[in-house]
């Protein structure tokens, strides 16, 4: 049900203003409360303690503090990522509530990392260490320092494309420390996995870090399905403390997996189909797997960055990072389709396969400079960033066909691998496309006095998307040519671009703000998938307008218990305009009068509630509605996909003694409509929408000394059923993660 809009932002404000105060007269009950030396001394951070709390995100374009950035973000910190045993980005994503996981169009499925965030999609939203990351690859977390997701249009931090915000992982690199870690870790599923991270410091300025993973892990209650694979990031800085420090690190991951093609959604709630012995079937066991032992992931994927940072004196720093990346997939992989019973006994019933092959290469050439400094006009203090960017990415596909060729369906019931099938092969058609961008942005935060600081972002871009794509003709695409003949296309598009933010904050007291930030982002057809289209149907089509969104946010974030925890509370109201709707059926016209909202309230709580106990917490609500369109999923009206109303996280751990840890935590999903369109009778759809799911996870660490501690994670503790992704159309689905543990022991030296 779509809730009333008219009062949601006073309301919101509301709520704000009624947050802002308790925490402000929180805050100065706590401020005398550290009067007190005696109770002070409990929130003291020791030296050299891993926390959850960051007090600020590593890009220099955001020149404050968190809880002085008008704009909702969270870090995922180092200590957090290993708590939980994840092991990849998407695992540990889940510590921010509002992103969803996809799984594909139907019988295909999607490659690497695929999510929408505030009720839109992501995939090309993902930086390391400020640079745009692309690539089909499920990303490994063993050289992540931390995950920073920033929330909201953010046209002006990254450039085109961030309609919902960006996620940005960030490297290791050298400290000014001599260490080494070990972790080698096994799961109840017969998995291992061995992590490595050594650091050490060759005279004073100059210091060397490899991180090094290898890992055997068979996907927990999913038959066949693996996650193999190495990598290794060495990396080496000069100058570490001085003035001028260069850092050279590069990257290089292997990955040999055995895909996850899902498994047929026969037997759950929601569940339709015309025969009516099919829509009284039985669930499959959720382990079973309809592909055969010869499919395959392979995934290669390098990097090699080299950053200079540079103290100009006079409170300026330069910035320059140059990055070369190269990502490669080639994957074979089986998906299901539809059901047959041929009669009233299961034994007989049967799902259809398809083969699927993709080989696909990313490759990014980027520099990036950034000057940051301070300077006064007058009273007003002008925190400032600026810089320019060059950037070069492409993505070549090629393209495969099992036209002519045999695949035999699958017992529903009862598949096994150990089956021979057909693999796709190449047509010689393919698609290549590149989008280089040239962009000049600038940030400034200027400071009234101690209470009031006002933002302003500015960033403007061209672009030039070049896309060759080589088709194969048949009688009803090209019925002049003979059939299979190969038929080249070029398609270009150029533009600029402009993207700004604005923001207000006002600080009651020292360790809190409120404010109010507005921002767009711009989306150029082609600039998310490089890829166009003559299509009058395309959004891809250069002929149409970049689509817009602009978001206004107002919230309040606090530095509680000594800046040991920092809560905040934002509401925030999205809308993307110019989305692309049928304007006359009959002639087939479309139009750019498309448009829809997502808004709703995020908090968010992190850090320490006491000297041994921590927590990282985040709830978000979303309220999404197409408010301007024409037909089908587009109908005014519609929901957003994959869009829960409402989805909330929490962890937390705490130290018992000084030997013993434990810890744990819960997520919530709610309800996702995979059928949007208000007009549609659900009774007849497919499995129209993803179930609410709670899911419990818990830890345990003990350490025998300073070297040596043994940390057990177990993952839905309760083992509850639930669907992690359902594909477009209801059919095919991937199961949630069963009751798993993962024992691991670390060493550090």
């Amino acid at each position: 049900m779509i809730r009333s809009r008219k009062h949601g932002l006073t309301t919101s404000l509301a709520l704000i203003a009624a947050l802002s105060g308790p925490l402000a007269a929180h805050a100065e009950a706590d401020d005398a409360r550290n009067t007190d030396p005696e109770k002070r001394e409990e929130t003291v951070v020791v030296e050299g303690e891993t926390l959850y709390i960051v007090p600020r995100v590593s890009s220099p374009k955001l020149t404050q503090e968190l809880v002085n950035t008008p704009q909702t973000i969270s870090v995922i910190s180092g200590q957090l990522i290993a708590d939980q045993g994840a092991v990849s980005l998407m695992e540990a994503l889940r510590n921010t509530p509002g992103i969803t996981m996809q799984l594909g169009e139907n019988g295909n499925t999607s490659s690497g990392d695929t999510f929408t965030m505030r009720g839109f999609s992501s995939q090309s939203s993902i930086f390391q260490d400020g640079i745009r990351d692309l690539g089909a690859v499920t990303r490994d977390s063993f050289n992540l320092e931390q995950i920073e997701v920033a929330k909201g249009p953010a046209g002006s931090d990254i450039g085109r494309g961030a309609s919902s915000g960006y996620i940005n992982q960030v490297s290791k690199t050298p400290r000014a420390d001599d260490f080494t870690a070990l972790n080698a870790g096994a799961t109840t599923e017969g998995g291992v996995r061995l992590t490595g991270d050594a650091n050490k410091m060759l005279g004073e300025t100059t210091g060397v870090r490899l991180n090094v993973m290898v890992q055997d892990m068979p996907v927990p209650g999913r038959d066949e399905v693996t996650s193999t694979g190495y990598g290794i990031a060495p990396s080496i800085a000069f100058g570490i403390g001085a003035g001028t420090e260069f850092q050279l690190f590069g990257q290089h991951i292997v990955q040999d997996n055995v895909p996850d093609g899902g498994i047929p959604s026969i037997g759950l709630e929601g569940f339709y189909n015309a025969n009516a012995d099919l829509r009284a079937g039985a669930a499959v066991d959720p382990s079973n797997f309809y592909g055969s032992s010869a499919d395959y992931e392979d995934v290669e994927a390098n990097m090699i960055t080299a950053k200079v940072i540079h103290d100009l004196g006079g409170g300026l720093t330069l910035t320059n990072t140059s990055r070369y990346g190269k990502t490669q997939m080639d994957r074979v992989l089986t998906g299901i389709n539809a059901l047959s019973a041929p009669s009233s006994d299961p034994a007989t019933w049967t799902v259809s396969r398809s083969r699927q092959r993709v080989d696909q290469t990313n490759e990014i050439l980027g520099n990036q400079t950034i000057l940051t400094g301070s300077f006064t006009t007058g009273r007003l203090v002008h925190d400032f960033s600026t810089g320019l960017e060059a950037l070069y990415e492409s993505q070549k596909s090629l393209s495969f066909s099992t036209t002519g060729l045999t695949i035999p369906a699958a017992p529903l019931y009862n598949p096994s691998a150990n089956v021979s099938l057909a693999v796709p092969y190449a047509t010689g058609a393919e698609t290549d496309g590149s989008t280089t961008t040239l962009a000049a942005f600038l940030f400034d935060t200027v400071k009234l006095d101690e209470k009031w600081f006002f933002t302003a972002g500015l960033r403007a871009e061209n672009y030039d998307i070049d896309y060759d794509a080589v088709s194969v003709s048949t009688a009803t695409s090209h019925p002049a040519l003979p059939v299979g003949t190969l038929v080249p296309t070029s398609i270009t598009a150029d533009g600029s671009l402009v993207s700004w933010k604005l923001a207000a904050l006002y600080k009651p007291r020292e360790n809190g703000s409120v404010y109010i930030s507005y921002g767009n982002a711009l989306t150029p057809p082609g600039g998310a998938n490089f890829s166009l289209s003559s299509s009058e149907s395309s959004i891809n089509n250069p002929a149409f307008d970049p689509q817009e969104t602009e978001s206004l946010e107002v919230g309040t974030k606090w530095d509680l218990f000594g800046e040991h925890l920092a809560v905040s509370a934002a509401y925030y109201s999205t809308t993307n305009k110019d989305e692309l709707a049928v304007l006359d059926p009959g002639s087939n016209t479309y139009e750019q009068l498309g448009e829809r909202k997502v808004e709703g309230i995020e908090l968010s709580a992190v850090g320490k509630l006491t000297q041994n106990w921590q927590i990282s917490a985040g709830l978000t609500t979303m309220d999404t509605e197409v408010t301007e369109g024409t037909t089908g999923n587009n109908t005014q009206g519609a929901a957003a996909r994959w869009s829960p109303d409402l989805s909330a996280t929490v962890w937390s751990t705490y130290k018992l003694t000084p030997a013993f840890t434990f810890g744990g935590g819960a997520r919530y999903t709610g309800e996702q409509k995979r059928v949007v369109n208000p007009a549609t009778d659900i009774s007849t759809q497919n499995v129209p929408v993803i179930p609410e799911a709670w899911v419990v996870d818990a830890m345990a660490r003990y350490e025998f000394s300073e070297q040596l501690a043994l940390q057990l994670n177990v993952y839905n503790l309760f083992d509850e059923d639930y669907i992690s992704t359902l594909n477009n159309s209801g059919a095919r689905l991937t199961p949630g993660q069963p009751l798993t543990a993962y024992l691991s022991l670390n060493v550090r030296f």
